[in-house]
C-alpha cells in the first residue's frame, strides 16, 4: 500500500466529536505506515461512487471505506472490476462485512490491521443486481453482503435512515418488526438457473441472496453455505407467506439451528430472474446491502474476480 484514497461518509452511524477523533486516529495510523493518503468526504451516494472512480483514475492502489455496509455499496460500484483494493474502516451501525471478514470494528484497530504486514489481498466475486429503479429506468449495481426481494425490501422502503438516526436502532427495529407483522406479503415469480444449469421456476414472497457466512452480533450463520468466495447466488426462497415459518427461519440462524422448514427453501444459482405476476400486480421492491434500490423486474448474476479486498492475515 503506497497511496491510499479515504472515502468518509459522514451520515453514516454514530456521529460526534468522539467519531471524528477515531477518524483522525486511524489516518495518522494508516499515513505512520508510509501510506500518502487523501481524505474525501462523500455526502451521497453518487459522490462515493464518483470519488472511488476518480481514485481509480488517479492512481490510488487502494480505497478506504469509512462507514458501514451501506457506504461499502456505494465505493464498490466505483471499484469493481479495477485493480485497486477496498479496505474498511468500520463506522456504520451493523458492519456485517467487516464482521464477515474479521476486521476489528474499532477504526483505529481496523487502520493498524490493514497496514500489518501480515495482512493480505483477497479477490473476490461480486453479486451484481440489474433493476427498475424510481424513475423507471433500467439500473444495476454490485453487491457484497446481500440482495433482498420481497418483504425485506418492503420494509426498507417503509423504515427511514433519519427513524434510524433520530429514534436510534431500538426504535428502528421495534417499527420494522411492526411492520413486518402487519404489511400483505406479495407474490412475484422467479426463474433461476441451478448449481446444473437447470432452470425451474418459483412463486415467492421474499428472496435473498446472501453472500456472506457471519453478519455479526446476535445474527450468526443466516444462510448455511454463503460465502464471499463462492462463485453462485446462495438464495433462501420463501414461497409461504406464513409468519410462523418466516418466524422458525430467522430463530434457526439465531440458535444455530438448520430447521427442515415447508415453504423455504436454500438453493444455489448462477442466474435469477424476478417479475411480476401479471401487469396489474402491486410493486415489489429490491434492496441490496441495506440499501432500498427499486422494484421489478429485475436480474442477479455473479461477477468473477471483480473486487479485492484487504483483510488481516
Amino acid at each position: 500500500m503506497r497511496k491510499a484514497t479515504i472515502l468518509f461518509n459522514p451520515n453514516s452511524g454514530r456521529r460526534g466529536r468522539k467519531r471524528d477523533s477515531e477518524l483522525h486516529h486511524a489516518i495518522g495510523i494508516i499515513q505512520s505506515a508510509g501510506v500518502r493518503t487523501e481524505l474525501t468526504v462523500c455526502r451521497s451516494s453518487q459522490e462515493a461512487a464518483d470519488n472511488a472512480r476518480c481514485a481509480v483514475a488517479g492512481g490510488s492502489d487502494t480505497v478506504f471505506a469509512c462507514g458501514g455496509d451501506g457506504t461499502i455499496h456505494d465505493v464498490i460500484q466505483g471499484l469493481a472490476g479495477t485493480p485497486v483494493a477496498l479496505a474498511i474502516l468500520p463506522f456504520g451501525t451493523a458492519n456485517a462485512l467487516a464482521h464477515d471478514l474479521g476486521i476489528p470494528l474499532r477504526p483505529g484497530a481496523a487502520a493498524q490491521a490493514a497496514v500489518d504486514g501480515k495482512s493480505k489481498l483477497r479477490r473476490i466475486p461480486l453479486g451484481r443486481i440489474e433493476y427498475e429503479d424510481f424513475n423507471g429506468q433500467s439500473a444495476a449495481c454490485y453487491f457484497t453482503v446481500a440482495a433482498g426481494i420481497g418483504v425485506d425490501a418492503h420494509l426498507f422502503y417503509k423504515l427511514t435512515a433519519q427513524l434510524k438516526n433520530r429514534s436510534g436502532m431500538t426504535a428502528y427495529y421495534l417499527k420494522g418488526w411492526h411492520l413486518w407483522a402487519t404489511h400483505r406479503m406479495r407474490r412475484f415469480e422467479v426463474e433461476y438457473a441451478n448449481g446444473s444449469g437447470q432452470r425451474q421456476r418459483a412463486l415467492l414472497t421474499e428472496l435473498l441472496a446472501v453472500r456472506i457466512r457471519f453478519f455479526g452480533n446476535v445474527l450468526r450463520e443466516l444462510v448455511p453455505g454463503a460465502s464471499l468466495d463462492c462463485s453462485d447466488l446462495r438464495a433462501v426462497m420463501c414461497r409461504t407467506a406464513s409468519r410462523n415459518a418466516y418466524l422458525q427461519y430467522v430463530a434457526g440462524a439465531l440458535f444455530g439451528w438448520r430447521p427442515n422448514i415447508a415453504g423455504i427453501d436454500l438453493v444455489s444459482c448462477s442466474e435469477i430472474v424476478c417479475q411480476l405476476p401479471s401487469a396489474g400486480a402491486d410493486r415489489v421492491y429490491v434492496e441490496a446491502d441495506g440499501e432500498l434500490l427499486g422494484r421489478l423486474p429485475a436480474r442477479m448474476t455473479m461477477v468473477p474476480d471483480a473486487l479485492s479486498l484487504v483483510v488481516p492475515a
